[in-house]
């Protein structure tokens, strides 16, 4: 194993964090309005799995960043699920798998394992297929159970600070609210989860829903150069959250991103566009916001609320993506296309 230290070793978690909660969140982003349209079950339940799958992918993700053995990477990937709080025990026995789990106490848990993993090293030799697995899983895995519930509460808290956003004027809410979920969604804090705790909805739903889509659309604009096609149009399509270490290391790179949020999260109230509390952490993946958006539309499918929703959802972020880039990282040189790159390779 390479030599670490505290930046690499966070830039590790961070990054399987970020590539975990991306690859399990794909398959429904792109199948699951879809398949309740066309009356799919296999497809909701098939894409429902790997979203409860996802405290195991993450985990995976973590162990090849460190460069793993396969032992220690399925190690660190059940200590995730034992610490994410996804499975639950059944009464009747077994257990029962859950949501998606809690997204930060995830990645704490990656990276408490992934520490114990480093500190026992290659100590163990021809005892390290009995130790590791078990050292891991229920010490690793334990760790992570008992700080759940804190973690819980932060969370919590956080979404009751976000709920009481929704008491302002309407347009100055959509404004904050589209901000907040625009650098939430490059966080390991999981928008889907606050939104759903708050029961985030009407056009405090929509404007989050917008702030995503700003974000992730001016991501992919801005590092457009540097990433390949599908990773940037991954973006928008699946998840933002991608760029979750990039944005840890230089923060500002998301200026351009939390300007057009603002703009765009206001179209919410000046348009009427609402949401579920489900909807507000997907934005435009899977197109559950802007079909969540004419569903609840007084007028439905119209070809009026049509247009609102691909202005809102599509041109403005697309536009202002283009001209917050130019002004910020073209003009005055805030950033560079290789600070948004990404190698998931």
């Amino acid at each position: 194993m390479s030599k670490m230290n505290a930046k690499n070793f966070t830039m590790n978690v961070l990054n399987g964090v970020a590539m975990g909660v991306v690859v399990s969140l794909i398959p429904g982003a792109l199948l699951s309005e879809l398949s309740k349209a066309i009356g799919w079950n296999y497809g909701l339940v098939s894409t429902g799995i790997a979203q409860s799958l996802m405290p195991i992918v993450v985990g995976v993700a973590v162990g090849l960043n460190f460069k793993f053995t396969p032992i220690q990477i399925g190690s660190l990937g059940m200590a995730c699920v034992v610490g994410s709080g996804v499975a639950r025990v059944n009464p009747e026995g077994g257990f029962i798998f859950q949501g998606s789990g809690d997204v930060i106490n995830t990645g704490l848990t990656a990276a408490i394992a992934a520490l114990l993993i480093l500190l026992c090293g290659e100590k163990m030799k021809a005892f390290t297929i009995l130790v590791i697995p078990t050292l891991v899983t229920v010490v690793g895995g334990g760790i992570g159970l008992l700080i759940l519930p804190f973690i819980r509460q932060l969370t919590t808290m956080l979404g009751q600070f976000v709920a009481t956003l929704t008491e302002l004027q309407p347009i100055p809410m959509c404004i904050l609210i589209s901000v907040i979920f625009c650098m939430m969604i490059v966080s390991p804090i999981a928008t889907v989860g606050i939104a759903t705790a708050i029961s985030l909805s009407g056009i405090a739903s929509g404007a989050a829903n917008l702030g995503i889509c700003a974000a992730g659309f001016g991501l992919c604009i801005a590092g457009w150069k540097a990433n390949a096609i599908p990773t940037s149009l991954a973006h928008f399509i699946g998840s933002p959250k991608m760029q979750m270490a990039n944005v840890v290391k230089k923060p500002k790179i998301m200026l351009p991103m939390v300007c057009s949020a603002a703009i765009t999260g206001s179209l919410a109230a000046l348009l009427d566009l609402q949401g579920t509390p489900f909807s507000a952490g997907f934005g435009f993946s899977g197109l559950i916001g802007p079909i969540n958006a004419l569903t609840l539309a007084p007028a439905g499918f119209s070809a009026g609320n049509i247009l609102k929703v691909i202005l809102a959802f599509v041109i403005t972020p697309v536009l202002l993506g283009f001209v917050f880039d130019y002004l910020f990282n073209k003009k005055m040189g805030l950033s560079t296309p290789e600070d948004y790159k990404l190698d998931f390779n």
